[in-house]
């Protein structure tokens, strides 16, 4: 259905205010409304203009997210950010939302109750790489996981 530049703004402001969205995400709702080129692009500054639509807000409140609630690493909220075509200015202001401290003791719960539940597992080479795995899944860099990792099998 092809929708006008006004009622595109109109459910523009609804889908952008519901939560933060980066830009290629609007670009595509837009091309699914039927809107391309400058038709779209007008829509997009009002958008922006009227702070809508803030690229850098959105990845704060994504790194915030998805570090937060569904516990990802740098890594795969990275991946998921280049995947959105976020700018790497705005991924890196994204990134200061990460508290390192905070960072470092989420991976470490990680990994130790990962291993943890890796009990029953007899050989420590097999628990290591299952609980590398896991962790690498999750977007963890891999010599933080190493790091981790040597402590635990100290324990």
């Amino acid at each position: 259905m092809n929708y006008s530049q006004k009622d595109a703004l109109g459910k523009l402001r609804k889908y952008c205010a519901y939560q933060d969205r980066a830009h290629s995400e609007v670009e595509q709702k837009l091309a699914d409304m039927g809107l391309y080129g400058d038709e779209a692009g007008e829509v997009i500054i009002a958008l922006v203009r009227e702070s809508f639509l803030d690229e850098e807000r959105f990845a704060r409140s994504f790194v915030r997210g998805k570090f937060r609630i569904k516990g990802w690493g740098r890594r795969k909220i990275l991946q998921e950010l280049k995947l959105k075509k976020v700018s790497d200015y705005c991924i890196d202001q994204g990134f200061k939302e990460l508290d390192e401290d905070e960072y470092m003791q989420r991976l470490q719960d990680y990994a130790e109750n990962k291993w943890a539940s890796l009990n029953k597992e007899k050989n420590s080479w097999v628990k290591r790489k299952k609980t590398s795995s896991y962790l690498l899944q999750k977007g963890y860099e891999p010599d933080l996981i190493n790091e981790v990792l040597r402590e635990l099998a100290q324990v």
